[in-house]
C-alpha cells in the first residue's frame, strides 16, 4: 500500500495527528476509498466521531472571535467558562483571576476536561489561573479548519482529554496577500466588534522548495451596559425575581453593639427583633433612587433572614453588570516550511498574541461596624436620625451601615495577556514510513492593573469615619467636592497582580505497514511526548490593604515534568471490519504514572452503512492552582443562616443571620488524580448520493472529580460535611474551609446527532447540515457518600445540562453568489425556584425557562476581481434571551443567563476580503 494510502487509512480510523490527517482528509470532502467503500461522507468518518468546521463556514456565520465559534457547538457545555460570565465578583464558583479569558468545556464537564490544541499539539494555558487553554490566544484569522474529536480519553493526544479535543488546524503553505476587514454592529447599541487582519505568503514547496507565511489579525469589542438591554432587570418580583442583597446606594442602617440601634431593635406590638432599617422602607420610597426597590422578604425569607430584610431596600446591582467588556486583541503568526529532500521537511512557527480586556464590575459594597472603625459619627453632617421611626433609636451613638459604594466607581481591572510559541518540526517519511518530530516552548503571562474602583482599606474606613462622606445621596443628591476628594485620596491605581505559565515539549512519532494480513496491511504509529510544565503567580501589592481585591494566594514558581509514551496498532480484521488498538502511559513527576487503554472498531457492511465504537480510560492530573495555592480569607454576603446553629437557637442572629461569614479557600496537596471510563457506540448511513445521517451514542464516568468545594456546598451539606464548619467555643461558626475537593464523581450519557445533505437544482447547489446533541443523563454526586443527583434539564449553579442543542444550516450558491441560513437552537430547562425552593413561589413565577433559537442570515458575494464581500444578519429576529428568576448571586445575569444567550441582540456584520495576488 503506497504511503498515501496508508496515511489515509490510518487518519479515517484516528491514529494519527492532525498534520496528517489535514493530507488525508481535505475539507472539501472528496471521495477516499477505504476498505473497499466509495460513501462520500462515510468514506470520511472513522472510528471516532469528529466534526469539522471549515474556516469559511466561520466567516459566513459572522464568528469573529475563538469563544463565539466554540459555544455553536453542540458537544460543548452550557456554563460559565465564557466572558460575560467570568466577568464576576461573587458566585460560589467564581474564577476571579481569569478576567477577560474564556475556556472550552465538552460535555460540561469543565476546561480542565477538554484538551484544546493547535495543529496537534499542545500550547500553554492560561497566564493566570492556569487550569486550561484560553480561548483568546487562539489565532481564528489563520486557520483552516478545527475539528472537534467527541470522543475523550485521546491515547495520541493526551487522556487528560477526558471531555474531547479541539483542534485547531492552521493555514500552511500560502503563497500571496490577502487583506480583510469586518464589522459587526448592534441594532439597539453597544457591543460593537472590529476586526483586520492580513495574511501573506511567498514560495512554493513543489517549485522552491520552501514557503514563508505570516498573518495578523487585530481585532476590537466595544463595551456593552446591562442598562442597554431591556431584558436585564433583576427586580421582576410579581415572577420571582428580585435582588438579594441590602447593599445599596441609600445605605441600609445596621444593628450592632454600641451602635445608634444597638444590637437590635423593635417596633410598637412587635415582639420581633430586627437588625437592619432603612427610612426609605418605612416610607414606601425604596425606589426613589434608581436601581433600588424594598427588599422583597417573602421571596428570600428561607435564605437570608426577614429580621435582616423586612424593614431594608434591595438594589439591582445585577442590571448593572456589563454585559460584554472592553477587549482588545491581536494574533500573530509567522511559519516558515523548508523542503530539505524530496521526503523531508522542517517547519519554523512562532505564534504571539496580545489580549487586553478591560473587566468591570459593580462598585464595591462597604460595611460600617464597630470591628472596622468606620462608623458614621454623631454631629456628622449626614447624620441619619431614625427617632421618627424606631423609638429605641440612640443618636447619641454612631451608625453602623451598608453601602453600595457607587462614588468610589466601578470596580475596573485591566488584564493583559500575552501568549508565545516558538515550535521548531520535522516532519517526512523514509520508505513505507512516515515520521514526524518537534520541539517547542510556549509562554502565557497575565498582568492584572486596577485602574478604578479600589481603595486602601483603613484609608477609606478611616475616610468614612470622619462623616464628610454621605452614604445616603438621594435622587438628584450628589457629593460634595470635598467628599470626592477624599475618596479619590483612599483609592489603589496601578499593578496588581501577575501569573505565567511554561510549556516546554519535545514530541515525536512514527507509523507505517509493519506486515500484510489476509484483509488488508497491519499498520502501526507509535510516539512520544516529553513536557516540563511551569506555573507561578503572584500579588505586586499586598492584596490584604485593599479592600475586596480580587485574585488567589501567591503560588511561587511550581513545576513539573511528563513523560508520555503510547502505541497503536490498526487491525483490518476483514475486509469490513478494522480494529483501531491503542495504549498509553504518562509519569507525572508530582502525582504518579498511569496506563490507559483505549479499543475501537469500525465496521462497514454494506457501500451505504458503517457501524463504530470505542472504549477507553482517562486521567486527569489536579492543576497547580488546585494542589499548591495559598489559603485565601474572604467572607460570605450578610444573613447566611448556619442551619444547625439555627435549630438549636431559633431567632438567634448570630445563627440565623450572620454578618459577613468568613471562609477560606486554597489548594489541597492531598488531591488525587481524576479517572475516568468512557465509551461510544454508533452508525452512519447514507441511504442516497449526498444524503447521510449519523448517531453516536457515548457515556462518560468518572471518579475522584475535582472540584471547587464552595463554603455555600459545606453549609448546605453540614451532616455530611461538618468537618469543614470550624466553631467558636460558644458554638458560633468561626469559619467555613471551601476549596479543591475530590468529589464522588459523575455519569454522563448522550447522542450526537450529524444530518448531511447536498444536491443540486439546475444551476445552484445547496447544502444542508445538523449537528446536535442529546443529553440523555448527568448525575453527579458533590461529595464521597451522597446520592447520585440528575442534573439534567434543571437549574444548576455550574453548568446548566441541557436536554438538547443544535447548529443548522442550509446554503445555497449559484455562480457569484451564495447565501447562509444558521438556526442555533437551545432547549429549556427548570428554573431555579425562590427562596431556595421553600414555600409556594408567586402567582406570576413559571418554572420553565423557554427554549432559546436564534437564525443568522448571511449572503456572500465574489463577482468582483479578487473581492469578496459577506453581508449577514446575526439574531435575525432580535431574539431576546429567555426570562430565569435565578438568584444572581449564584450566576451571573438579572433576569437572563449568559451561559445560554447572547445579549447583543440583532447585529449586522460586513466583511470585505480582497487579494492582491
Amino acid at each position: 500500500m503506497k504511503l498515501k494510502k496508508l496515511a489515509q487509512l490510518v487518519a479515517l480510523m484516528g491514529v494519527v495527528g492532525p498534520v496528517v490527517a489535514q493530507e488525508a482528509v481535505p475539507p472539501s470532502m472528496q471521495r477516499v476509498e477505504v476498505t473497499g467503500s466509495s460513501i462520500k461522507r462515510v468514506a470520511k468518518e472513522g472510528a471516532l466521531p469528529v466534526q469539522v468546521i471549515t474556516f469559511d463556514q466561520i466567516e459566513k456565520q459572522g464568528i469573529t472571535t475563538t469563544e463565539q465559534l466554540v459555544r455553536t457547538l453542540s458537544a460543548n457545555g452550557t456554563g460559565a467558562d465564557n466572558m460575560t460570565s467570568g466577568n464576576n465578583v461573587f458566585g460560589a464558583d467564581a474564577d476571579r483571576v481569569s478576567g477577560g479569558a474564556s475556556f472550552a468545556s465538552l460535555r460540561g464537564l469543565g476546561p480542565s476536561s477538554t484538551l484544546v490544541l493547535l495543529n496537534g499539539r499542545r500550547i500553554a494555558t492560561h497566564g493566570a489561573s492556569g487550569k486550561s487553554v484560553d480561548l483568546n490566544s487562539i489565532p481564528l484569522g489563520a486557520i483552516s479548519r478545527v475539528e472537534i474529536l467527541k470522543d475523550g480519553a485521546s491515547a495520541i493526544y493526551g487522556t487528560d482529554a477526558i471531555g474531547g479535543v479541539i483542534n485547531f488546524i492552521l493555514k500552511t503553505n500560502y503563497s500571496g496577500v490577502e487583506a480583510s476587514v469586518s464589522t459587526n454592529d448592534t441594532q439597539a447599541g453597544g457591543g460593537a466588534t472590529r476586526r483586520a487582519s492580513i495574511l501573506a505568503g511567498t514560495g512554493s514547496l513543489e517549485s522552491d522548495r520552501y514557503n514563508i507565511m505570516a498573518s495578523l489579525t487585530v481585532d476590537k469589542a466595544e463595551r456593552l451596559n446591562g442598562s442597554d438591554r431591556s431584558f436585564v432587570n433583576g427586580y421582576q418580583p410579581g415572577r420571582g425575581l428580585s435582588p438579594d442583597t441590602t447593599g445599596t446606594p441609600f445605605a441600609n442602617q445596621m444593628a450592632g453593639a454600641g451602635t445608634a440601634l444597638h444590637t437590635s431593635f423593635q417596633l410598637p406590638g412587635d415582639p420581633n427583633k430586627y437588625l437592619q432599617a432603612n427610612p426609605l422602607s418605612f416610607q414606601g420610597k425604596c425606589d426613589s433612587v434608581a436601581g433600588m426597590s424594598q427588599y422583597q422578604t417573602e421571596l428570600w425569607k428561607d435564605v437570608t433572614s426577614p429580621l435582616r430584610t423586612k424593614y431594608s431596600c434591595a438594589y439591582d446591582y445585577g442590571a448593572d453588570y456589563v454585559l460584554q467588556f472592553p477587549v482588545e486583541r491581536a494574533n500573530l503568526l509567522s511559519r516558515g516550511t523548508f523542503q530539505l529532500a524530496p521526503d523531508h521537511r522542517m517547519f519554523v512557527e512562532v505564534l504571539g498574541s496580545r489580549t487586553k480586556a478591560t473587566a468591570i464590575l459593580t462598585p464595591m459594597q462597604v460595611q460600617a461596624t464597630v470591628a472596622n472603625k468606620n462608623l458614621y459619627p454623631v454631629g456628622g453632617a449626614y447624620y441619619q436620625d431614625l427617632s421618627a421611626y424606631i423609638p429605641s433609636f440612640d443618636k447619641t451613638k454612631p451608625i453602623s451601615y451598608k453601602w453600595r459604594a457607587n462614588d468610589v466607581g466601578n470596580r475596573t481591572q485591566e488584564n493583559t495577556t500575552d501568549n508565545a510559541r516558538v515550535l521548531v518540526g520535522f516532519e517526512g517519511n523514509f520508505g513505507k514510513w512516515d515520521y514526524k518530530a518537534g520541539i517547542s516552548r510556549a509562554e502565557s503571562s497575565t498582568k492584572t492593573k486596577l485602574t478604578d474602583g479600589y481603595s486602601y482599606t483603613d484609608k477609606l474606613y478611616a475616610a468614612l469615619a470622619t462623616g464628610i462622606i454621605n452614604p445616603w445621596v438621594g435622587a438628584g443628591q450628589s457629593q460634595t467636592e470635598a467628599a470626592k476628594q477624599l475618596i479619590e485620596s483612599t483609592k489603589f491605581r496601578g499593578d496588581f497582580q501577575h501569573g505565567k505559565t511554561t510549556l516546554t515539549q519535545i514530541d515525536g512519532a512514527v507509523s507505517g505497514e509493519l506486515f500484510q494480513l489476509p484483509a488488508g496491511a497491519l499498520a502501526m504509529a507509535a510516539g512520544f511526548d516529553l513536557r516540563r510544565e511551569g506555573y507561578s503567580f503572584g500579588q505586586d501589592v499586598d492584596a490584604i490593604q485593599i479592600l475586596l481585591a480580587p485574585g488567589n494566594a501567591s503560588l511561587k514558581d511550581a513545576s513539573r515534568t511528563v513523560k508520555a509514551v503510547y502505541a497503536e496498532l490498526l487491525v483490518p480484521v476483514t475486509k469490513d471490519l478494522e480494529m483501531q488498538l491503542a495504549i498509553r502511559r504518562d509519569d507525572y513527576s508530582l502525582v504518579g504514572a498511569t496506563t490507559n487503554p483505549k479499543v475501537a472498531f469500525r465496521y462497514q457492511p454494506t457501500d451505504f452503512l458503517l457501524f463504530r465504537g470505542s472504549a477507553s480510560k482517562g486521567f486527569l492530573a489536579p492543576s497547580f492552582q488546585q494542589l499548591y495555592s495559598g489559603s485565601l480569607s474572604q467572607e460570605l454576603p450578610n444573613g447566611v443562616i448556619d442551619q444547625e446553629g439555627c435549630a438549636k437557637h431559633p431567632g438567634v442572629p448570630e445563627y440565623c443571620s450572620i454578618d459577613r461569614l468568613d471562609y477560606k479557600t486554597g489548594g489541597n496537596t492531598n488531591l488525587k488524580p481524576e479517572t475516568s471510563k468512557q465509551g461510544s457506540v454508533g452508525f452512519v448511513i447514507e441511504p442516497f448520493k449526498g444524503y447521510s445521517a449519523s448517531f453516536d451514542y457515548w457515556a462518560i464516568n468518572t471518579k475522584d472529580r475535582i472540584l471547587n468545594r464552595t463554603p455555600q456546598i459545606v453549609l448546605a451539606n453540614y451532616q455530611a460535611l461538618n468537618q469543614y464548619i470550624h466553631r467558636n467555643p460558644d458554638g458560633t461558626i468561626e469559619y467555613v474551609q471551601a476549596g479543591w475537593i475530590n468529589a464522588a464523581g459523575s455519569r454522563v450519557r448522550g447522542l450526537d446527532v450529524g444530518l448531511r445533505g447536498e444536491g443540486k437544482i439546475q444551476d445552484a447547489k445547496w447544502t444542508a447540515t445538523l449537528d446536535g446533541t442529546y443529553m440523555d443523563s448527568f448525575k453527579f454526586a458533590e461529595y464521597q457518600g451522597q446520592e447520585y443527583q440528575e442534573l439534567v434539564g434543571k437549574f444548576y449553579t455550574r453548568d446548566l445540562y441541557l436536554r438538547w442543542k443544535h447548529n443548522a444550516s442550509f446554503g445555497v450558491s449559484r455562480g457569484d453568489w451564495s447565501g447562509l441560513l444558521i438556526q442555533s437552537f437551545s432547549s429549556g430547562y427548570k428554573d431555579q425556584v425562590p427562596n431556595g425552593g421553600k414555600g409556594t413561589p408567586p402567582p406570576g413565577f413559571k418554572p420553565d425557562v423557554s427554549s432559546y433559537t436564534t437564525y443568522n442570515l448571511s449572503g456572500t458575494y465574489t463577482g468582483f476581481k479578487n473581492t469578496t464581500i459577506t453581508v449577514g444578519i446575526q439574531n435575525l429576529f432580535d431574539r431576546d434571551p429567555p426570562f430565569t428568576a435565578h438568584n444572581v448571586d449564584e450566576v451571573v445575569g438579572a433576569g437572563w443567563d449568559p451561559r445560554v444567550a447572547d445579549p447583543r441582540g440583532r447585529s449586522l456584520s460586513f466583511q470585505l476580503k480582497y487579494k492582491f495576488m
